[in-house]
C-alpha cells in the first residue's frame, strides 16, 4: 500500500466541509463521483462547493451541496479580492481540494490551515501516491479520497440532471456533433470540413444532426450547415443543466476531446471521442457507464482520422 491511509472520517465534529473544484467543464464533470462519495460519507454535514462562475449553476442544481460559492480567482496582488476569498475559505472543519493545482493548494493558508485533503504535504490527508500524475482523473480523485478515508463511488447518479426539461426539443432519432474544443488548442480539433462530410453522411441515413457548443463556436456550425443545410445549429442555445438531457436522448455523440463529451459519457450515451497527440486519453478520456459505450480514436495528427472510421464507430450503435 502506497503511503499511510487515513482513518475513516465519520467524525461528528466535522460539520462543515468545503469542496474546491474550479473547472474546466470536463474536469468538473469527472468530479461528479467524488461529489457523490463525499455527500454519502457526510450525510449530516453542511457541504459547500467553491467553483468558478461557469459551473455555479451545475453546482446549485446538484443534490450534493448545501451552498455554492464563486471563486473570482483574484490576483495575488489584489488585497481586497484575497480578503473576500479568505472569508469564503474560513470556518470549515475539512477542505477537500479536488482541483489540486498550485493555486488551490495555496488556499490552505488563506483558509487558516484546516484539515486538508489534497497536496498539502504536512497534512495527514496529503495525497502521497507518487503515481498520481500517471493516473486517470477518475482513479486519481478516488484515490485521493481513499487517502482521506472516504469510500469511493464508482459512478454518479445524474438523474437530477438528465431529467431537466428542454426548451427546444429535438426530433428523434438524432446524433449530436461537438466540433469545438479549447480555442487556444486548435490541434485538438478534427477538421471542420470532415465534420461537415460526417454530417452529410449521417443525414443520408435518416438521422437528424444537432450541432452543440458555445456561442463562440457558431462559425464552426455555420461551416457544417453550408455543406449540410438540414443540420440544426444549437450552439449557444443549451445551458449546461439542459445539455445532459439532450445528450441522453441522442443515438450517438461525436466530438473532440472537450467538456460536453464527458457529459455524454456520464449520461450513458454511445460516444466517439477524437484525440490528437496533444492530450493523453489514458489520463483524461471520457469514461462511460458500461464497457464499449465510449470509443476513443487517436492519431498524432487528428486530421488524419478518416470520416469512414467515425461512420463505422457510429454504426455500431445506430
Amino acid at each position: 500500500m502506497i503511503g499511510e491511509i487515513a482513518p475513516n472520517l465519520y467524525n461528528p465534529a466535522m460539520n462543515r466541509i468545503l469542496i474546491i473544484k474550479l473547472g474546466a467543464l470536463g474536469d468538473f464533470i469527472q468530479a461528479f463521483p467524488c461529489f457523490q462519495a463525499i455527500r454519502t460519507a457526510f450525510l449530516k454535514a453542511e457541504i459547500s462547493l467553491l467553483t468558478t462562475a461557469p459551473f455555479a449553476s451545475l453546482g446549485q442544481a446538484a443534490p450534493w451541496f448545501d451552498n455554492v460559492m464563486i471563486d473570482a480567482r483574484p490576483r495575488w496582488t489584489d488585497l481586497r479580492g484575497l480578503a473576500h476569498l479568505r472569508t469564503q475559505l474560513r470556518g470549515f472543519d475539512l477542505v477537500i481540494d479536488l482541483q489540486t493545482s498550485g493555486r488551490s493548494t495555496r488556499y490552505h493558508a488563506l483558509a487558516g490551515s484546516p484539515r486538508w485533503s489534497g497536496l498539502v504535504r504536512d497534512d495527514p490527508f496529503f495525497h502521497a501516491n507518487p503515481w498520481r500524475d500517471e493516473m486517470h482523473t477518475l482513479a486519481r480523485q478516488a484515490d485521493q479520497l481513499r487517502y482521506a478515508g472516504i469510500p469511493a463511488c464508482d459512478s454518479a447518479d445524474i438523474s437530477w440532471l438528465t431529467s431537466t426539461p428542454l426548451q427546444a426539443r429535438a426530433a428523434s432519432p438524432y446524433i449530436i456533433i461537438v466540433p469545438g474544443a479549447a480555442r487556444h488548442r486548435p490541434e485538438k480539433r478534427w477538421p471542420i470540413e470532415k465534420y461537415a462530410a460526417l454530417a452529410c453522411a449521417l443525414k443520408q441515413q435518416g438521422l437528424q444532426i444537432l450541432i452543440i457548443g458555445t456561442a463562440t463556436e457558431k462559425p464552426l456550425a455555420r461551416e457544417i450547415l453550408r455543406h449540410c443545410p438540414a443540420a440544426r445549429d444549437m450552439t449557444g442555445e443549451t445551458r449546461l443543466t439542459e445539455l445532459a438531457t439532450l445528450m441522453k436522448g441522442a443515438r450517438h455523440v461525436v466530438g473532440n476531446d472537450t467538456g460536453p463529451m464527458h457529459l455524454a459519457a456520464m449520461a450513458g450515451t454511445p460516444a466517439t471521442v477524437l484525440f490528437s497527440s496533444d492530450s493523453n486519453p489514458a489520463l483524461t478520456a471520457p469514461v462511460g457507464r458500461r464497457f464499449g459505450q465510449v470509443t476513443v480514436l487517436r492519431a498524432a495528427d487528428i486530421s488524419a482520422i478518416p470520416v469512414e472510421t467515425i461512420l463505422a464507430s457510429c454504426g455500431k450503435t445506430l
